[in-house]
């Protein structure tokens, strides 16, 4: 599965390579290493950032606090969840794609500059990169049965904007000071706890 996973990464650089973005020995970007995650997770995937460019930053304000953000990091590692290797090659590339854009300068998160990432690739690649999966969707595609997760969410926050919902199991304690809508860029709240 390993080395399925390095074999699509490497299909993913020398495409990007046809569109003029080089991900390899980039000074820009850093080091990028790819793995499978070791604990079996909803998400598709996820790209952690080390050893930020203290040079590239910008101030955040949240209420009254404010925030540095980091835009540049020096080491990148991307994740990608077991599950996905079972689903369509294509839906797999579209993970490992979008993990490599949050590796990109200013895209660490979901915002302008990913979108803008995202949407280039999708036109000149032909991907279908979005910020969000459907995972019942990517399983009827690859013509899988899909089982469906028990709802025992503990969370639901609310945003307060434009009422997106987001359930949540577990809960970090600065999710909802920290964080704000991916859709909207709005306030969340804690709307329900349930207790067991």
């Amino acid at each position: 599965m390993e080395e399925k996973l390095k074999d699509i990464y490497n299909k993913c650089i020398e495409e990007l390579r046809t569109v003029e973005i080089n991900i390899k020995d980039n000074p820009l970007i850093g080091n990028v290493d790819i793995k499978l995650a070791k604990r079996d997770a909803k998400r598709y995937g996820c790209c952690k950032q080390e050893e930020p460019d203290k040079k590239y930053y910008h101030i955040e304000k949240r209420g009254r606090k404010k925030y540095k953000k980091y835009d540049r990091f020096k080491k990148h590692h991307i994740e990608i969840s077991k599950w996905v290797l079972e689903l369509n090659e294509d839906i797999i590339k579209n993970t490992v794609m979008h993990e490599i854009i949050h590796c990109l300068p200013n895209c660490n998160n979901h915002g302008k500059e990913f979108k803008k990432y995202a949407n280039y690739i999708n036109k000149k690649l032909g991907y279908d990169i979005k910020t969000v999966g459907n995972k019942e969707e990517d399983y009827k595609k690859s013509n899988l049965p899909y089982k469906k997760e028990s709802n025992d969410y503990k969370y639901k926050i609310i945003c307060k904007k434009c009422g997106q919902v987001i359930y949540r199991k577990r809960l970090k304690k600065d999710l909802i000071q920290k964080y704000i809508c991916s859709k909207c860029g709005g306030k969340l709240n804690l709307e329900q706890i349930r207790q067991f």
